[in-house]
């Protein structure tokens, strides 16, 4: 049930929810945000979600046994994951963020966050993108 996310190799240090609705919680990650960003955290089956909006440099670690007691207890039934986590989101100390879901997929690729035209290989837009 609990979970540790290990991050391919990279700068990522600034994040932000990208979308979120019954089905999944999508977390991206990059060095500025401004323009694209190159990695993705995707959550299935969001029951719980406890995170800033946007939030710099998180520290990804396994619950504590409180944390995962707290979650069931408030859902119910034990979720199949729970991924806890500390990161700056502008305050005094680092926000405590938690996530339970279905699962946790970790997706490399670059995702524009403006429109454009031509796509390469493994490229996408944002799924706010429209056409200018």
């Amino acid at each position: 049930m609990a979970a540790f996310v290990e991050l391919p190799q990279g700068s990522w240090w600034d994040w932000d929810v990208v979308s979120c609705n019954a089905g999944e919680l999508r977390l991206g990650a990059g060095t500025d945000l401004a323009y694209h960003h190159g990695l993705e955290l995707v959550f299935h089956d969001p029951v719980l979600i406890r995170c800033p909006a946007a939030f710099q440099d998180p520290v990804f670690r396994a619950p504590s046994p409180d944390e995962v007691l707290a979650v069931t207890r408030q859902l119910g039934a034990a979720p199949p994951l729970v991924l806890a986590f500390e990161a700056d989101a502008g305050g005094t100390e680092p926000a405590t963020s938690l996530i339970a879901a279905g699962g946790v997929e970790v997706v490399l690729g670059t995702v524009f966050r403006y429109w454009r035209d031509e796509l390469e290989p493994g490229q996408r837009l944002a799924p706010w993108v429209r056409p200018s």
